[in-house]
C-alpha cells in the first residue's frame, strides 16, 4: 500500500496579467503549445475582445465562466472490473476534474473548427457553451447519456476501488 503524502501543496497556476482570473490563467495554460505563452495570452486575450464586441458585454471573464458552468458535467462513467466483468460505473464528478474537462472540451472543439483564426474559435465555442449550444454542450451531454444509461451499475460505485 502507498504511504499517504504528507503536506503535499498543489501547484496553483498564477492568476492571468488582465483579468487576474485563476480560470483564464488554467485557460491559457491549456492553450499553450511549446512554452509559448505570450502566443497562448495573445489568442485569450483576443477571443475575449471578440466576446466584447459581439456578445456586448462589459466584461467577458462572466461570459466564460458561465460557459463553463454550462460545460462541466456533473457526472461520469468509469470502467470497473466487478467478478471478471467490466461495468462502465457513473461516479459523481470533482468540482476540479469538471473545470479541467469543460477547458479541455471548449479547446478541443475550438482547435477542431476549421478556417478561422484561433481567437475567433474560440470566442465562437464560448459564445455557444454560454447559450448551451456548441461541440463542448454535447460532448457533456454525451456524458450524461452515457451515466444515465449506466445507471443500474451505480450500486457497484459505493464498493472497494
Amino acid at each position: 500500500m502507498r504511504r499517504p503524502l504528507k503536506d503535499k501543496q498543489k501547484h496553483e497556476p498564477l492568476p492571468d496579467i488582465m483579468y487576474g482570473s485563476d480560470k483564464v490563467g488554467k485557460l491559457i495554460n491549456y492553450i499553450m503549445h511549446d512554452g509559448k505563452k505570450s502566443v497562448a495570452r495573445a489568442v485569450v486575450y483576443d477571443a475575449f475582445d471578440i466576446i466584447k464586441k459581439e456578445a456586448g458585454v462589459e466584461n467577458p471573464v462572466e461570459v466564460f465562466e458561465q460557459a463553463l458552468t454550462n460545460v462541466g458535467p456533473t457526472l461520469e462513467v468509469r470502467s470497473r472490473r466487478v467478478g471478471g466483468a467490466n461495468y462502465q460505473v457513473p461516479y459523481p464528478v470533482r468540482p476540479e476534474r469538471q473545470l479541467a474537462m469543460a477547458l479541455r472540451w471548449i479547446i478541443e472543439a475550438a482547435r477542431n473548427k476549421k478556417g478561422s483564426p484561433m481567437a475567433k474559435r474560440l470566442a465562437d465555442e464560448l459564445l455557444a457553451a454560454r447559450n448551451n449550444e456548441g461541440e463542448a454542450v454535447k460532448k457533456r451531454e454525451n456524458v450524461h447519456r452515457m451515466a444515465d444509461s449506466n445507471k443500474a451499475f451505480a450500486h457497484f460505485a459505493w464498493g472497494r476501488k
